[in-house]
């Protein structure tokens, strides 16, 4: 299927379906002799997996990963690299009711008329079970980054109308985030939000909210002018995520509300470098990283399936109702939190690999 792959140098194609026998990701020019911690890896897919908290869909997976090529004695070759997760626990005879009906505000209708046909066992490659692949792919890109100091922390900063109270994002640490199972470093918030989330899910209703993320130690001139820039490349790789319907950096949309002597990050020297006393461009002007940590924020729209009944159409075009029985999380958003930082290792590794190129050519 076209719109598979994605990355330039550090490229990678995903594959499988979400009821399919496994999925998978093909990462290709990923950069040879750099230790990788299988360990590690499997941390990063255990903080995605289903079923790991009482906030998240009851579908089992362990989500074990299984290098296939492209890792020896722990160490990246240089050639493809190819990565296996079995489906353990996937159940297609849920879907087998309403395999004629489109589920509203799903990719079911859009992939009908596109293809002519539709996996109707939780949506297949629409599924957000696809994002496990990623998540995989970007273990190895964050693995690879640390190396060069940059570290990639997300955590939940909304969900609904709560709304986490968090003074400098740059300090939030791993460990902040990890503290409760919303992935909220404000634990008063995170209390509320974990309450609203399991009385939404006794409703049968679900619930959005925002992602936000910081990416610490970028290095000045990452990214392409006009088209390709670092902040372009971002947005499409977020939205390129199931659920997402929104994107902003630095100040993004409430820049609106400030005049340019409040919106201008001033520069300053600081021990030999230089540095801005704002970070209203949230790390990154006319398209490239200008060393300042780059923050952003993902909206997440609440979950589409619900346990209420709804009206809908089915494939021959008549009017019907649905009610879904398979499992699903009442909000993605603290299982987002790992998608979000995978992606975004992802651009930066192919961003970085573009720019040590162009040194050496």
């Amino acid at each position: 299927m076209p719109g598979s792959s994605f990355g330039n140098l550090f490229r990678i194609t995903t594959f499988g379906e979400s009821h399919g026998k496994a999925i998978g990701v093909i990462i290709d020019g990923c950069p040879p002799n750099y230790n990788i911690d299988s360990k590690k890896l499997q941390e990063e897919m255990d903080r995605r997996r289903p079923g790991a908290s009482k906030v998240t869909t009851q579908r089992k997976e362990e989500d074990k990963i299984e290098i296939l090529s492209g890792i020896f004695e722990n160490k990246t070759l240089g050639t493809p690299i190819s990565i296996l997760i079995h489906n353990r626990d996937n159940r297609p005879d849920d879907y087998d009711e309403i395999k004629n009906k489109f589920r509203p505000s799903h990719a079911d209708y859009t992939y009908f008329k596109k293809y002519g046909f539709f996996d109707y066992r939780g949506g297949g490659r629409s599924s957000a079970r696809e994002t496990a692949s990623r998540v995989a792919a970007g273990a190895i890109a964050k693995q690879i980054l640390k190396t060069k100091d940059i570290e990639i922390i997300g955590y939940t900063k909304q969900i609904y109308d709560i709304f986490a109270r968090i003074k400098d994002p740059s300090k939030i640490t791993l460990k902040d985030v990890e503290k409760n199972i919303v992935r909220c470093p404000d634990p008063d918030a995170a209390k509320d939000m974990e309450e609203l989330i399991l009385n939404t899910k006794e409703e049968g209703d679900s619930l959005g909210g925002i992602v936000e993320c910081v990416i610490k130690n970028v290095p000045t001139g990452l990214g392409e002018p006009v088209f390709d820039k670092l902040e372009a490349e971002l947005a499409k790789s977020m939205l390129s995520i199931p659920a997402v319907k929104g994107f902003e950096i630095g100040s993004g949309f409430s820049a609106v509300y400030k005049k340019g002597s409040e919106h201008n990050d001033i520069f300053i020297k600081d021990n030999e470098q230089i540095k801005t006393t704002s970070n209203n461009s949230g790390g990154v002007q006319g398209g490239i990283s200008n060393g300042m940590d780059i923050i952003f924020r993902v909206a997440f729209k609440p979950t589409a399936t619900i346990n209420k009944e709804q009206k809908t159409v089915n494939t021959k075009g008549e009017e019907t109702s649905i009610h879904p029985k398979g499992r699903h999380d009442p909000c993605v958003v603290p299982r987002a939190v790992p998608i979000v930082e995978a992606m975004s290792a992802l651009v930066i590794i192919d961003n970085i690999l573009m720019q040590e190129t162009k040194k050496i050519s």
